[in-house]
């Protein structure tokens, strides 16, 4: 069997794009190649060849291609027999299915479904050259990779992110005729830009990678084993030195180089008396530099840069790298010394003259609706008997954006918070101010903005988390309100994120809060503002929100903390407003779900609702209130049980105890089996039918408080 080998060539490809590019990529083509039968490989598809990426190239191979695709028999269904005859003589459409399957009438059989009998046709398919295939359907898949953005040259349909300058398709030695944008496959690619081979021929799909590490050019993970390598020998120099470990600036640089070194360099000590996280920034965002520290962690004055080439015997490089860096440290420097001349309260009033959005008015506008909802929360969370620092919580929420108008953010803007962090520990702020308060303020104002990501750390302290609730509430209630919700996969306002944000900050800190009234309050920020005159009043806030919120703790129980999709949906059906409470209520399905009598009550509960959905449908609805005497012996039985079972299930339920109170449920088995075993709900007599309807929907309003236990997926039978 042949492999195969796509390589596309093109101009440099933006690091953070190439990783998810080469991925899609790779699961194109290997589907490609299963739907059109001309993969022979017999293992897990998820193992089903190679990718190799590059900034200059996107490339995948896969073993065990077939020559052509085999021959086939497929069923060709034509017109209904209705359509096809008339007064017992074919039609025009059915000669026309006769010439399309090129067989004759008389030889063509009938197929018998759901919708009625329809002309059925056996058609032997000859298996095309994978040659001829690949060349015609790879173009799509091509331009189907997914960028951020893609540019097209000749044609709308042959997008891609950068200019491509050439393609190489092969099926072992032959060349696959590709064209694309232009360019038509050949089996030459190139090399390094600098120290390699400018082109070079490639025998075969199998030696590609060798090929290539003779031009110059690694894969992926030997330039990551590289450049771990080259940084460890550089820092080897320093004693009692290491390379601060960062796993997305080595991504990043793994998607920068072919062929990569490292070199070290220094600066001047002075500039260590700069905060720690301007310094890093500096290096890692704009220079992509890694930071050097002692054993302790704390930053000494030199720096690694990753070169895209074998190394720098004059220096040259680390010189030029040095002065650039000495250049930008100079910066921060003049910027810090610039911001001291105004205090970090007296820039409130700045904000005055910084939009938040357009039609939701300055960032002072949003302070002062930030300052009142975490006010709000911190007193929600005190009365639940959580210790917080109201005034630590008013204060950082005053001044928690003051330093989006200083020089070093607007200079370095992945900095904002942090430097009002830093702002509100090197100044004094008020005189009478104890360092202890100042510095809680302080640590709330730099957390404020985090967690960025479901990776990322939450606030330290729980009034920075009230602060980040409260300013992430704020910015979701406003666009919400605005109609300005997430669609599809586009949210230009990093909605969900900032809706993640506070789910997790609310599940692991255990905060009393109900979401619907947190989302209320952070509305009621906007009443009689300017901002509420243009929300539309066509949108559906409370709607909207709510549904958007409880998608976010779907995730996160889902996705974040493991569990199973049925139990997930089971709790939130039965609830979702107190996130603390709908997790707790997940833990004590997830627990008690392999249980045989849990599982027994789960299709007991599916089948009460499916009676009762039909019963609907049907017009036969339960009594308004359930009628005992109405009901057969074995149906009391069953209802006897409510009440008691009721009662120690909201016990157990009032104090969380939800282990405990599904087990107690649990007990309810032998009167629901022996009930459905016995009893025929949908009886003739109206009254016994509709009381004991009443009965399964007792039953459901009573126990479906703690989960919907119809959701869950079971498989076995009453």
């Amino acid at each position: 069997m042949p492999d195969f080998l796509l390589e596309i060539g093109t101009e440099e490809i933006p690091a953070r794009m190439i990783e998810e590019a080469a991925g899609a990529l790779w699961a194109s083509v290997r589907t490609l190649l299963e739907q059109e039968h001309l993969s022979s490989y017999t293992g897990d598809p998820a193992n089903y060849g190679d990718v190799f990426s590059t900034p200059r190239r996107l490339a995948v191979v896969f073993p065990q291609v077939m020559d052509r695709q085999p021959d086939s028999i497929e069923k060709v269904v034509g017109p209904s027999l209705k359509v096809a005859y008339k007064d017992g003589a074919p039609t025009p459409a059915a000669d026309a299915f006769a010439k399309k399957v090129g067989q004759p009438l008389d030889k063509i059989g009938k197929i018998v479904t759901p919708k009625g009998e329809y002309l059925a046709a056996n058609v032997a398919r000859l298996g095309r050259p994978a040659l001829d295939l690949l060349a015609e359907m790879l173009p799509s898949e091509i331009s189907g990779i997914p960028w951020p953005k893609s540019m097209f040259w000749r044609n709308p349909s042959e997008r891609f992110v950068r200019p491509l300058r050439w393609l190489v398709a092969m099926l072992d030695e032959q060349i696959v005729p590709l064209e694309f944008a232009g360019i038509q496959a050949g089996n030459t690619s190139r090399g390094h830009r600098i120290i390699g081979q400018e082109t070079f021929q490639i025998s075969k799909p199998s030696l590609y990678v060798e090929a290539l590490r003779e031009a110059k050019v690694l894969g992926a993970g030997e330039r990551e084993q590289k450049i771990r390598k080259a940084l460890d020998a550089a820092t080897r120099t320093i004693p009692g030195a290491r390379w601060r470990d960062d796993n997305d600036l080595l991504k990043t640089v793994v998607n920068l180089t072919e062929y990569p070194t490292a070199i070290l360099g220094s600066f001047e000590p002075e500039f260590l008396t700069l905060p720690d996280e301007i310094l890093v920034t500096v290096m890692r965002d704009h220079q992509k530099y890694f930071a050097v520290e002692d054993e302790n962690g704390k930053l000494l004055p030199y720096f690694l840069a990753v070169l895209n080439t074998e190394s720098d015997p004059d220096g040259l490089i680390r010189h030029g790298n040095e002065r650039v860096l000495r250049a930008r440290f100079n910066d921060a420097r003049f910027f810090w010394q610039t911001d001291q001349k105004h205090s970090l309260r007296d820039r409130v009033e700045m904000l005055k003259n910084v939009t938040f959005q357009r039609d939701l008015g300055s960032y002072y506008d949003k302070t002062i609706r930030v300052r009142r909802l975490a006010s709000w929360i911190s007193e929600t969370i005190k009365q639940s008997g959580q210790e917080i620092r109201l005034d630590v919580v008013y204060e950082a929420a005053f001044m928690a954006k003051a330093d989006l108008t200083t020089e070093l953010v607007k200079e370095f803007t992945e900095l904002q918070g942090i430097v009002g962090g830093l702002y509100a520990k090197a100044q004094p702020l008020d005189a009478d101010l104890p360092e202890a308060i100042r510095f809680a303020i302080a640590d709330a104002i730099y957390d404020h903005y985090k967690p960025e990501s479901m990776d990322d750390e939450t606030p330290r302290t729980i009034e920075g988390a009230v602060l980040s609730i409260a300013d992430k509430a704020d910015s979701i209630a406003g666009m919400f309100a605005l109609g300005l919700q997430p669609t599809g996969s586009k949210d230009p306002f990093a909605l969900r994120r900032q809706a993640n944000g506070i789910v997790r900050i609310i599940a692991e800190r255990k905060f009393p809060l109900s979401l619907a009234l947190l989302m209320e309050n952070a509305r009621a920020g906007y009443r009689g503002s300017a901002a509420e005159k243009k929300f539309p009043a066509t949108v559906n806030y409370s709607g909207s929100v709510d549904g958007f919120l409880k998608e976010r703790l779907e995730f996160y129980l889902k996705d974040v903390r493991g569990y199973a999709y049925d139990v997930v949906n089971a709790v939130l059906a039965a609830g979702s407003d107190d996130l603390t409470d709908a997790e707790a209520r997940a833990e004590a399905v997830a627990k008690v779900r392999p249980s045989a009598d849990f599982e027994s009550i789960s299709i007991a509960f599916k089948r009460m609702k499916n009676i009762l959905r039909q019963a609907s449908e049907a017009g036969k609805n339960p009594t308004e209130s359930l009628d005992r005497e109405a009901l057969p012996l074995i149906a009391k039985d069953l209802a006897d049980q409510i009440g008691p079972t009721g009662d120690i299930v909201k016990r157990l339920s009032a104090t969380k105890q939800y282990s405990q109170a599904l087990q107690e449920l649990s007990k309810l088995r032998p009167w629901i089996d022996h009930f459905f075993e016995k009893i025929m709900v949908m009886v003739e007599d109206e009254r016994v039918r509709s009381n004991q309807l009443a009965l399964l929907r007792d039953l459901l309003r009573e126990f479906s408080t703690i989960a919907d236990f119809s959701e869950i997926v079971t498989e076995g039978k009453v």
